[in-house]
């Protein structure tokens, strides 16, 4: 992937826009069924419940949730370090990669759509990422579509391109057709096959004696998250995604050093991702190879979004 070019931003970071802008919020129908399903307060889409400052879904159906949002930090690999190649961490650290912040520029009803545009950059530089979250009733659930596009001239790859949200913990049960059973990452997935596996979330970590970013599945075409009565979410990609399910943040994830210190909560946090950066092997030889490096670029992708009665 090539750099993309550099764009200025018009207003400091923690200066937001009205929360809402744009018509008035009103009704807004399902294109295919015709149904209203946007309205004042709370403001919803289809099954879809949502925070009317921020634009962040808060429900789907009867499951409260947070999220998704945009999300470019990954807990670095003992490769990430490159004690012998490419020593990406320290760079991610003086970039601000792992301390992002996210504002909200603008909510707005654009004809069947609910809009979210905002602008996630760490503190202190003119580098950040301007995402465009677009919201749309779809078949008894959700379409969400997002468009970024880095401000800046980066000095490197992203940890990673996607989404994260959080759903309760009592989803502890995911089924997924995709890469498995194990984790696979886009220069390290050889073993892994396609099929239809199943899992609970303490099962698909690994448990590396240093904890690091583990346990992705990729080309993942679906997945459901339930709980003991099947009742919770179905994600689908648009074709693929690459999916990551942990009783702990991707924060708490890097701050831990044994794995001991990471002890689950009341959330399972989600990454629905376009892609990482590669693996690479520098821990011990050379760094990512250029076909799987992750720099910056306008990229747009889509999930569906649909609960589980």
């Amino acid at each position: 992937m090539s750099s993309a070019a550099a764009r200025g931003s018009p207003r400091a970071q923690g200066s937001p826009r009205a929360p809402v802008a744009g018509p008035p919020l009103g009704r807004v129908t399902d294109p295919g069924t015709g149904a209203p399903s946007v309205v004042h307060c709370p403001l919803t889409v289809g099954p879809g419940t949502f925070d009317v400052a921020t634009g962040l879904l808060v429900g789907i159906g009867d499951l409260a949730v947070a999220g998704p949002r945009l999300d470019l930090w990954r807990a670095p690999t003992d490769n990430d370090r490159g004690h012998h190649g490419e020593a990406l961490e320290p760079l991610w650290r003086r970039v601000g990669m792992h301390r992002l912040r996210h504002r909200v520029d603008e909510v707005a009803v654009e004809d069947a759509a609910l809009v979210v545009r905002t602008r996630v950059a760490p503190a202190a530089t003119d580098l950040g990422v301007v995402a465009t979250y677009r919201w749309t009733a779809s078949g008894g659930g959700l379409r969400l579509e997002v468009a970024i596009a880095p401000e800046g001239e980066w000095p490197c790859p992203l940890p990673r391109v996607g989404l994260r949200m959080a759903v309760p913990a009592g989803l502890g049960r995911v089924e997924w057709f995709g890469r498995g059973p194990g984790e696979a990452y886009a220069d390290t997935g050889r073993a892994a096959r396609v099929g239809r596996f199943a899992a609970t979330v303490e099962e698909l970590q690994t448990p590396y004696l240093y904890p690091q970013e583990n346990g992705n599945r990729r080309d993942v075409r679906w997945a459901t998250l339930t709980d003991g009565g099947g009742r919770g979410l179905r994600v689908e990609g648009e074709p693929i995604i690459d999916l990551t399910v942990r009783p702990w943040t991707t924060e708490q994830l890097d701050q831990a050093r044994h794995p001991t210190d990471l002890v689950p909560g009341d959330r399972i946090w989600v990454n629905l991702d376009l892609a990482q950066q590669g693996i690479g092997s520098a821990s011990c030889g050379p760094g990512v190879l250029p076909a799987y490096r992750l720099d910056p670029r306008p990229v747009g992708f889509a999930v569906r979004l649909l609960p589980l009665p």
